[in-house]
This record gives C-alpha cells, structure tokens and sequence, in this order.
C-alpha cells in the first residue's frame, strides 16, 4: 500500500512539474517586462538628470525693451495686447510647450537643455498667485502652443491666470526671443520677462529648474517693493 501511494505521488510530480516551472516561468516574464516596460510621460515630473541650460547671452538686449502692441489669444476667451498692459508689474514667463499625461514628447526631448519642465513651470505659477495678487503683479504664461492646447492645459492643470497663444512667434520675431527646434517645431526658449508699465524691467534666462521660476521671481519682487 505504501509503495502505491509513492508511485502515486512520483506520477503526479511528473506530470506537475513541468506544469509548475511553466507557470513559474510565465510569471518571471511578466514581471520581467512589467519592470523593462517603458513608463508612460508624465509632465508633471522632472527627471533627476535633467541637463540644465547655459546662459548663452540670448536675452542680453530685452532689459529697457517695450512689449511690441500684439494682441494674442488667451485660455480666458480674450485677447490681449502686450503693448497695452498699462501700468504696474507683469510677469510673462515664456516656455517651449507643455505635455500632456501618457503622451509622448518628440524625440530627445529631454536631453534637450530648457525643454523639459513647462507643466512644473506653470503650476509652481498656480501655487504662488495668490501671492502675487497681494503684491498687485499680473502674471501671463506664454508659448507657441494653439490656443485649443493651452485651454485644455489650463482647465486640467487649474491654471488662475491667462496663458497667451503666439503660434506665429509674433512676439518672439518682435524681441527677437531664443528659440530652438524640436520634432519639426520651433519653440521659443524658456525666460521670464518682468515688465514695469510696458516695459522690461528684468529678464530671467535661464531659467533652472523650471519648477523654482515663480518662487525665485516673486523673491525678486519682494526685494524690490520691500
């Protein structure tokens, strides 16, 4: 009786086994390739590598400049004119383009230095506008993005204030702003303009990390108002 139960079990190990490392081996692969696979974009994130930008002196010439009289449209429905901002302090800040969550940026995106960081950018903006609503200062986001993606950033990101549109580089040809090139698009360089009545009081080129502009920008106010 004993010897049938042991003939018993070495047949079901001979018949199971091999089922068992299969399965075994099945479940290395996934996990293999669940810990290869490629995670999906999220702008929201800055990688710890991110290559910082050099000034290259791109933005020497703008202190003293007027905003040239161009009327963009922004994520509130309006247009506004640069040229017609009136008096007290402005902030546009200005950057190449902003992603969108699971889709991919072009090619080398993020090796590309001052590219990568517009959503950081942005919401590091929304998280300090209340402060700079107490200090009076209006602040613009501004790429060459169509009007129809930046609304939609804007309404997914919560962003307060307008994000102004300026596809033709009307703006960037008038100033002469840095751009550079990136899956067939020129996109305009990442700096903040701070504006007096119209006119640039102090540019911030480059800008790194992006996620410290709109805390770095409102210290300088702070500085300067006292």
């Amino acid at each position: 009786m004993e010897r049938r139960r042991s003939l018993d079990a070495v047949a079901y190990d001979c018949v199971n086994t091999p089922r068992r490392w299969a399965a075994e081996a099945a479940c290395s692969s996934h996990s293999t390739e669940a810990r290869l696979a490629p995670v999906a974009h999220d702008p929201r994130e800055l990688p710890f590598d991110l290559p910082a930008p050099e000034d290259n002196g791109a933005c020497d010439h703008l202190v003293g400049l007027s905003l040239p009289p161009v009327e963009l449209p922004s994520t509130d429905g309006q247009a506004v004119d640069l040229g017609r901002l009136g008096d007290g302090w402005s902030v546009v800040y200005v950057y190449p383009r902003t992603g969108v969550p699971g889709v991919e940026m072009p090619d080398g995106w993020d090796s590309i230095p001052g590219a990568r960081g517009c959503t950081p950018q942005s919401c590091s903006y929304r998280d300090e506008y209340a402060e700079y609503q107490k200090l009076g200062v209006v602040v613009f986001g501004l790429s060459t993005q169509h009007s129809d993606a930046q609304v939609e950033f804007a309404s997914r990101e919560h962003i307060p204030f307008p994000l102004l549109s300026d596809p033709d580089r009307t703006v960037g040809r008038a100033l002469d702003l840095p751009t550079f090139s990136a899956g067939g698009d020129v996109l305009y360089r990442r700096l903040t303009l701070i504006v007096e009545s119209g006119r640039i009081a102090h540019v911030r080129y480059p800008v790194f990390p992006p996620n410290s502009d709109a805390g770095e920008t409102l210290a300088w106010f702070r500085d300067r108002m006292g």
